[in-house]
């Protein structure tokens, strides 16, 4: 059975804990994707990760391992979320999965921000998925430009979508629940 696990990116504590906001998971495109994908019959997930304005690697490897990714298994992540990603792949080696999206990834390359990001990229990570994917708009914030810079130097074979004008991916650029740009490469063969 094909599976997908989502992982949202990481709020700021304001919004973690406002009764204004919906929780991460359910938050921008994840709740839509999470249903299309389900419509063509792939099993997924969208995990919430506890207190996710503090980055903590465990955490996130620990939803990540909660639902054994495999040959079969779509990961996508946004921004926090993409980089944890890419992170749990440098880490496990031997570890072989389906198909990786990195929406906007995030992997604070400066390392001044949070001591979860200290690793270093396995740069053969790409050829354990069955293909890798960075999306990225070329007016998001400068941290995520430098991100997604290091990534494509060091995870050679990755595809690379830009888009101009989508920010961040969130509802404050993207007015809309909806990514069909992203499930179509989801769906892709």
């Amino acid at each position: 059975m094909k599976n997908a696990i989502i992982l949202h990116g990481r709020p700021n504590r304001e919004e973690y804990y406002s009764e204004k906001y919906p929780t991460m998971s359910n938050s921008h495109w994840l709740p839509w994707l999470q249903k299309q994908l389900l419509s063509h019959d792939i099993y997924a997930q969208t995990p919430e990760i506890y207190k996710s304005f503090e980055p903590s690697y465990e955490k996130w490897s620990r939803e990540i391992e909660r639902f054994d990714p495999d040959e079969k298994t779509l990961l996508v992540g946004h921004s926090c979320g993409a980089g944890m990603i890419v992170q749990w792949l440098s880490r496990n080696p031997s570890k072989k999965v389906g198909k990786v999206i990195l929406v906007a990834p995030w992997i604070d390359v400066e390392k001044d921000d949070w001591p979860a990001f200290d690793f270093d990229i396995d740069k053969n990570l790409v050829s354990r998925t069955a293909g890798l994917t960075i999306i990225h708009s070329a007016d998001d914030v400068e941290e995520i430009q430098t991100s997604v810079k290091k990534l494509r130097e060091d995870l050679a074979g990755a595809k690379y979508i830009e888009f101009k004008d989508k920010g961040h991916f969130t509802h404050h650029y993207m007015p809309t629940d909806t990514f069909p740009e992203l499930l179509k490469e989801c769906l892709a063969e």
